[in-house]
């Protein structure tokens, strides 16, 4: 399935949400859905994976000085 059926897919699907009833759908659209549901997933790993970034330079220039 290319990315374009994929998005025709998920303009006729509309918004995928959690606990959807999955019984009337197609295979095609089945695969549409895993497909966004997977780029969903990867989208909010590379957020986590930049906020953890951004806290860890924070922690860094806000950690309290070591004195001797």
């Amino acid at each position: 399935m290319t990315n374009d059926e994929n998005e025709a897919l998920l303009k006729l699907m509309g918004s995928v949400s959690i606990g959807d009833d999955l019984y009337g759908l197609s295979i095609k659209e089945l695969q549409a859905r895993i497909d966004a549901l997977n780029a969903e997933v990867e989208r909010t790993y590379l957020a986590l994976t930049k906020k953890r970034g951004d806290m860890s330079e924070a922690e860094t220039l806000f950690a309290p000085r070591k004195t001797d």
